[in-house]
């Protein structure tokens, strides 16, 4: 007598996968930490759906590193790029009290810095010299450039490490000066940085951020604020140099743009430049010694259609390398921070 079997009383197993066995980790380079790669483990994980269900696990990693790369996960959209940053953080952040050209494509999504392609951007902590900054902030490729065109990273926890002790100490007791003139034809207007046409609306942001300002002549404005250079990192303790003493100085901006600057502006006109907390100079070889402390600690990865990066804002800086259009990178920031100066 054969043996029958009835293929309509069998029930299909559940398979059962957890969040740990959807994605792996990995680094750029053996021996090397920074930043952590997390790419699916199958095809076909959706990198919202996964966020959504592993959100402390990823905001432990990031404290733990400074930087997570999301590799391979198909990201699309600007919609489901916003969806990912409130799926991490809960929301998008506005970007207010600008520095930088940006154009809003949805949301609170916004291009990178609407720099000219030919020009590189230095090394910096996004918003460092606004009293409210975000902690957060999240890249996402959806046009890779023909050439060129990284987002070079780097730890802030090994900056802070290659600046040289007593030239921390001198700026933790001084902090930084940040001069801004707004309206004399190079940067952004004040009504873009401010986000109003009102001045009154901008003299009351100074007075409540400590902002010192004067009105010129032609519309045109000039604050000074003093910051501090070095904060600690609410969520792991750490001093952290946080501060845009050296990108906003005029010497670190390219040659070319620098001596054209120069020629056309005295010093107290210039868009922006940092002095000590004290109004004194900031020596050029004390200048030279924090942008090299900066370049060296750079690392630099080949954008990839569809990639997101996350940075933790106080223990990663950022930058831009020169490129072949077209170019489209996104930019999302989260979790508003305002810290109480030390």
């Amino acid at each position: 007598m054969k043996n029958s079997l009835n293929l309509g009383t069998m029930k299909r197993k559940a398979v059962s996968i957890s969040p740990e066995e959807l994605i792996k980790t990995e680094f750029f380079q053996p021996g090397t930490n920074f930043p952590l790669v997390i790419k699916p483990a199958i095809k076909g994980v959706n990198l919202l759906n996964w966020a959504q269900s592993n959100r402390e696990f990823i905001q432990n990693e990031l404290l733990k590193y400074g930087a997570i790369l999301f590799r391979g996960f198909n990201v699309k959209t600007v919609d489901e790029f916003e969806q990912i940053i409130a799926a991490i953080y809960k929301e998008a952040m506005e970007y207010r009290y600008r520095a930088s050209p940006r154009t809003q494509v949805g949301g609170r999504i916004y291009t990178s810095t609407d720099y000219p392609a030919e020009q590189s951007i230095f090394p910096h902590n996004e918003h460092a010299y606004s009293p409210t900054f975000p902690l957060k902030i999240f890249f996402f490729c959806m046009t890779p450039a023909q050439e060129g065109g990284e987002t070079p990273i780097g730890s802030c926890r090994k900056v802070f490490e290659r600046i040289h002790p007593e030239i921390r100490d001198r700026f933790i007791e001084k902090k930084v000066m940040y001069m801004r003139n707004f309206g004399d034809g190079f940067g952004l207007p004040w009504q873009t940085v401010f986000q109003t046409t009102d001045k009154i609306k901008v003299e009351e942001y100074c007075h409540s951020n400590g902002i010192e300002f004067e009105w010129k002549d032609g519309d045109r404005l000039r604050t000074r604020q003093v910051g501090p250079a070095v904060i600690k990192h609410p969520r792991t303790g750490e001093m952290v140099w946080f501060n845009h003493a050296t990108f906003f100085h005029v010497s670190t901006l390219e040659p070319t743009i620098r001596d054209s600057l120069l020629k056309n502006f005295p010093e107290e006109d210039l868009p922006t430049n940092t002095y000590y907390g004290d109004g004194s100079p900031i020596e050029p070889s004390v200048l030279a010694h924090l942008q090299e402390a900066y370049q060296q600690e750079m690392i630099t990865f080949s954008w990839q259609k569809g990639d997101v990066l996350m940075l933790d804002n106080m223990l990663s800086i950022h930058a831009r390398k020169p490129f072949v259009p077209p170019r489209k990178i996104l930019v999302g920031m989260a979790e508003p921070y305002t810290p109480q100066h030390i």
